[in-house]
């Protein structure tokens, strides 16, 4: 059973960028698919990127895609969220979560697919 901890949130200003990491131990990251969601004070947890397990393909929710990367460092046992071009709406907690769903391609968003779950970092944009 693999565990996941997440880092890099923090104080972040309008415009800004920031990259968060998630470290799995307990195994092998390699064997999962990846996903970050968030959750803003008072809402709901959504979904914000996915990356399967073999880093081939990638997907974004529509508001962060065009200033969002996702990667993974299997050796490391990391993978990562960047985001630039912050503004208050990013504000949230953020998750990984980690999956090993056979048709994670049809449902990756969905918080169901993902067995585990770090703890969460806290990113808050603000001037």
């Amino acid at each position: 059973q693999v565990q996941l901890v997440e880092s890099g949130g923090g104080l972040v200003q309008p415009g800004g960028s920031l990259r968060l990491s998630c470290v799995a131990s307990g195994g092998a990251l390699s064997y999962y698919h990846v996903g970050w969601f968030r959750q803003a004070p008072g809402g709901d947890r959504e979904f914000v990127s996915g990356i399967t397990w073999t880093g081939q393909t990638t997907y974004f929710a529509d508001s962060v895609k065009a200033r969002c990367t996702i990667s993974r460092i299997d050796a490391e046992n990391t993978a990562y969220l960047e985001m630039n071009s912050l503004n208050e709406e990013d504000t949230a907690v953020y998750y990984c979560a980690a999956s090993r769903s056979s048709i994670y391609a049809g449902v990756y968003s969905g918080e169901l697919t993902y067995e585990w779950w770090g703890q969460g970092t806290q990113v808050t944009v603000s001037s």
